[in-house]
């Protein structure tokens, strides 16, 4: 079988810990994993390595378990919230037409602050659409991309399952962020519309991955915020200009923590502004209000300090500022 690139790994570990919980049937599992290997074969290989037993080909195209939520967030912003403007854009951008979700605040005027946001493997959902008002309600342009795009976006995909493999499986994780390139000069284009000083990124999970080698590629970065994602490319994290917040679970089974000591030590290296910051008594993706890992307090505290660390190093930013 060919080799996994690191976001492929990732996933995978990411579906069989929710399968050991009971969040994803034996059925789900196989199948998202099939999505991104390409086959039953080398899905069973994976998996067998990982200590899950194959299923059959048959109970591999059964539907999987669906998640069930714990709570609605208190920080959710309503679609038709009159404090926001919310609208789905498309632009011309890595040799293809993108699609995303933008969001304004009503009451402001520009230039605003602009924050890119990267969804989770599921691609763009009501909750990532939910995230971009949150932003917008603190005044901020936000803009979610929908990497599903080449694909007609994540609506047309008729089997939610089928997303982590039309993202990860012979895509190179550049191209990932080569989009929000796209993204970044389109706004950047409009005369007026954004501050060109004040960008800044959120990613969650395969999205926290995807903003971690976002600020390595993209130099325009003041801020970043990637939730429990993959670490990038170690050689790379000089060339990071942005200050990061890091966000991770405490949960020792959560494989976005695997790395991360290295990676801490890799950025203070290399003198890049950053904080690790690890929410106690939490599991991966416990900021997602939709799924079963979301925990109420540490998500309001997390998105607290995103708040509060975007105003200290995006809105109030000097680019290039280095740590000692």
């Amino acid at each position: 079988m060919r080799p996994l690139n690191q976001i492929e790994n990732y996933l995978i570990h990411e579906f069989v810990e929710d399968y050991r919980e009971g969040i994803l049937s034996r059925r789900g599992l196989v199948r998202r994993v099939i999505g991104i290997t390409g086959g039953i074969a080398t899905a069973a290989t994976v998996l067998g390595a990982m200590g899950v037993q194959p299923v059959s080909r048959a109970e591999a195209r059964q539907e999987s378990t669906p998640q069930s939520p714990t709570g609605k967030s208190p920080l959710s912003v309503a679609a038709d919230d009159p404090r926001v403007v919310a609208q789905q854009v498309s632009f011309s951008g890595n040799g293809v037409e993108l699609y995303a979700y933008e969001a304004r605040p009503f009451d402001a005027e520009a230039p605003y602050p602009l924050v890119l946001i990267c969804h989770e493997n599921r691609g763009l959902t009501d909750h990532i659409r939910d995230v971009a008002r949150r932003w917008a309600v603190e005044g901020y342009l936000a803009v979610a991309v929908d990497l599903l795009s080449r694909e007609g976006g994540t609506d047309a995909i008729a089997d939610p399952a089928d997303a982590p493999g039309l993202l990860t499986q012979n895509v190179d994780p550049n191209r990932h962020v080569a989009d929000f390139r796209a993204a970044l000069d389109y706004y950047l284009a409009m005369d007026g519309v954004v501050d060109p000083d004040k960008i800044g990124m959120q990613g969650f999970c395969f999205g926290g991955g995807v903003t971690w080698r976002a600020v390595e590629q993209i130099p325009e970065l003041q801020g970043a915020a990637p939730y429990y994602g993959p670490p990038p490319p170690l050689g790379e994290v000089g060339a990071i200009k942005a200050a990061v917040l890091g966000v991770y679970s405490s949960d020792p089974s959560d494989f976005a923590n695997e790395g991360r000591d290295e990676l801490a030590a890799a950025l203070t290296d290399a003198g890049v502004i950053f904080e690790i910051n690890v929410y106690p008594g939490t599991q991966h993706a416990f900021n997602n209000d939709t799924g079963s890992h979301y925990n109420e307090t540490q998500a309001t505290a997390a998105w607290n300090d995103t708040l509060a660390w975007f105003e200290k190093h995006v809105l109030n930013s000097i680019l290039d500022e280095k740590s000692g």
